[in-house]
């Protein structure tokens, strides 16, 4: 490995920095120095991301500059940092990276599309992260490499030092810092390489919609007619899962844009939940564990080095990372036409909302703000019951505009190009979590079915009376009986009862986005 790389014009002094070293050499350094790095026994480089095992999102900051004041969307999810405090956090990350023997640096692209992609720098001191760096950003050629200049964004990830508490507006150790002045992003206090993942797409969320772009959290796939369908939802409502279908090509797993054009894919990776996967359930994503991809916070067996992925010990968030040229169906580059169909995944544990239904523009719009699933008992201490969880865009933690700004975006590139938006609820039926079933897989892919090859273009439909949606009277494979939610349940009167609790709980949710909304979509809400 060469070492002769500068990094003078940032401040940091270090003469021993490894750029865009190749996988072979990262496995080498981290097992020879990173703490607990191993090798599973599907070749996957399995480590430990420290004390954090996922995300910090208190601990986030946007650095507050006058002229982008009226951009961003103060609140919990950007809170202001000064740019003396950025500057201090910052300082103390170049004089932990010249307190060093060796640091690492990759270089790559976010974007698939050529003329929208931005060139990213990540420095950073574990093997680890820059192996992960180089399986989630786009991997230049060796003549874009040498032409590749500087960067139009940074991240300087010294995880493993900790920020100093008592400097003004840090709320712990952690500390996540964007500046859009600068274009880096500074990590002190967290080892978790997802945060540099959701750090530049949180970048790409400014910028892009900047360009007239929408940026989107979802993942993609193009059937053999070149048509495209974005998947939305939140964890646990089988997104991942019904996007990998082995009959498309999969665009991308999580992060995608919409342009003139059509859709490209962010990352040059992907970043899947590891926890209960097998052959059986997940098999493309089983597969791609092998040379090169990485492992985050899995138990295996110090003997074999089998990965028990049942095994939540360290944390139920394990996680593997790897190109996404290790999908077999992947398509090459990730780019594709403008999506034909638009659906929204949820899990609802009340058991209201129907298995699928057509929204229209506005419809579409209010969902999309929502981003609406729910918890089941028994999954969080403390929950007796099914929780409502709402994530604006489904992914109100990466939004830097309010979400008003996004859902504008989404309606106005359906409406011009013709996409259609469906709800779809992979929850339950005939009752709510505790007295009804859970929607049967192959019920849900069969209206995935029924969508892509057109069958519902002329459907049917009677109109739901809490959430005012189409709702097709009849699907191929599915059960008539099962496409309207009340009518599944023996205790009509439970079901109206929780039917209206959960249209409050989506009108309650909604208020924090009504100043930055338009009418149209306030109105297209459940009605009580």
């Amino acid at each position: 490995m060469e070492a002769s790389f500068s990094l003078d014009y940032l401040g940091i002094t270090n003469r021993t920095v490894f750029r865009n070293v190749s996988r072979a050499n990262l496995y080498e350094d981290a097992v020879r120095h990173d703490e607990g790095a191993a090798i599973s026994d599907a070749g996957g480089l399995m480590l430990r991301s420290g004390a954090k095992t996922g995300r910090s999102p208190k601990d986030k900051r946007v650095v507050e500059i006058p002229e982008l004041t009226d951009d961003i969307w103060w609140g919990p999810v950007n809170i202001p940092l000064g740019r003396n405090n950025f500057m201090i956090n910052r300082e103390r990350a170049l004089d932990y990276f010249n307190s060093l023997k060796h640091l690492y640096v990759f270089d790559g692209y976010a974007g698939w599309d050529p003329e929208y992609r931005i060139k990213v720098r990540v420095i950073c001191t574990r093997p680890y992260h820059a192996l992960f760096m180089q399986n989630m950003l786009i991997r230049p050629t060796d003549e874009q490499l040498d032409n590749f200049g500087d960067p139009d964004f940074t991240i300087l990830n010294a995880g493993s030092f900790p920020a100093n508490k008592l400097t003004d507006q840090m709320s712990s150790k952690t500390s996540i810092a964007l500046n859009f002045e600068s274009n880096e992003l500074v990590i002190l206090g967290s080892e978790y390489a997802g945060e540099m993942k959701k750090g530049i797409f949180s970048v790409m969320h400014y910028l892009m919609p900047k360009r007239g772009v929408l940026s989107m959290h979802c993942s993609a796939n193009e059937g053999d007619e070149g048509d495209v369908s974005l998947f939305f939802g939140l964890s646990g409502t089988g997104k991942t899962t019904l996007s990998a279908d082995p009959r498309r090509a999969l665009i991308g797993d999580d992060e995608h844009c919409w342009t003139n054009e059509g859709v490209f894919n962010i990352e040059g990776g992907c970043y899947a939940k590891a926890i209960g996967l097998s052959a059986e359930s997940e098999p493309e994503i089983f597969s791609a564990i092998r040379f090169g991809s990485v492992l985050e916070n899995v138990v295996y067996d110090k003997d074999t080095h089998k990965v028990d992925f049942n095994n939540t010990s360290i944390t139920e968030n394990t996680r593997v990372a790897y190109p996404i040229d290790f999908i077999a169906n992947a398509k090459i580059p990730c780019v594709g036409g403008h999506p034909k169909n638009i659906i929204f995944l949820t899990y609802d544990a009340f058991g209201v909302v129907p298995p699928i239904s057509k929204l229209t523009s506005s419809q579409a719009m209010y969902h999309f703000i929502s981003g609406y699933t729910a918890k089941v008992a028994g999954t969080e201490m403390g929950i007796n019951e099914p929780q409502a969880t709402f994530s604006a865009c489904f992914g109100n933690a990466f939004l830097v505009f309010h979400p008003g700004k996004y859902a504008e975006m989404l309606a106005e590139k359906m409406e011009k190009h013709g996409a259609k938006a469906w709800l779809i609820n992979t929850g339950m039926t005939g009752g709510a979590y505790g007295t009804g079933k859970r929607m049967k897989l192959s019920y849900t892919r069969a209206i995935i079915d029924a969508i892509h090859d057109g069958t519902l273009d002329n459907m049917t439909t009677t109109t739901d009376p809490v959430f005012g949606v189409e709702i097709p009277t009849s699907v191929p494979h599915v059960p008539s009986e099962v496409l309207i939610p009340r009518e599944t349940w023996n205790d009509k009167a439970a079901f109206d009862q929780n039917a209206a609790k959960l249209a409050a709980l989506f009108n309650n949710n909604f208020e924090q986005y009504r100043e930055g909304s338009s009418k149209e979509i306030a109105d297209a809400g459940p009605k009580l």
